[in-house]
């Protein structure tokens, strides 16, 4: 199979990774590795226990409980006769203080990790539709090599059409036969 030199072109400008999936495609490489796979069986221990920390502390289960304590710590400092953090609650407010600390950076690399995985996952869309894409021009390009497959034989039959047309046709009376 001869390649168009507008493919050729467009394959010279291509990057390596297209020219990669290009190749796979050749190659008839059918599945590309899913991205999350790929991507969660690389992470450290201490990774995906910021992801869950991170997951934790942004939800319902959370902020309940969270409010929860607060809501214990503060009516055991009132009603209790001997507070042992007293109205303006200043362990109350470093332990708040600490616990934003240690929370943020946590929620903030498992974010950054998460970025990492959208990109991969917007790569690995990409190289999916680039396959596509490329398929749904090779269907073209068949489909072309098709319609004039036909067109040729369709002209070759009206040839031989008019050639018996003509044998069957009577001579002109003017004319003598010999």
């Amino acid at each position: 199979m001869t390649l168009d030199p507008q493919i050729l072109e467009h394959l010279e400008q291509a990057g390596e990774h297209e020219r990669a999936v290009i190749a796979r495609l050749l190659r008839r490489e059918i599945s590309i590795p899913h991205s999350n796979k790929v991507f969660d069986s690389s992470l450290t221990f201490g990774q995906r226990l910021a992801d869950q920390v991170a997951a934790f502390g942004g939800s319902w289960t959370f902020i309940l409980l969270f409010f929860g304590v607060m809501t214990i710590w503060i009516l055991m400092n009132v009603a209790a006769g001997q507070a042992f953090d007293p109205y303006p609650f200043i362990l109350l407010n470093l332990v708040l203080s600490m616990l934003a600390a240690l929370q943020a950076p946590v929620i903030m690399m498992s974010q950054n990790r998460q970025a990492a995985k959208d990109r991969l996952d917007a790569q690995h869309d990409y190289e999916i539709n680039l396959k596509a894409e490329m398929e749904i021009m090779a269907l073209h390009t068949k489909m072309d090599e098709l319609r004039q497959a036909q067109w040729d034989e369709l002209l070759g039959l009206q040839r031989a059409q008019l050639e018996i047309l003509q044998r069957l046709q009577p001579e002109p009376s003017g004319r003598k036969t010999e």
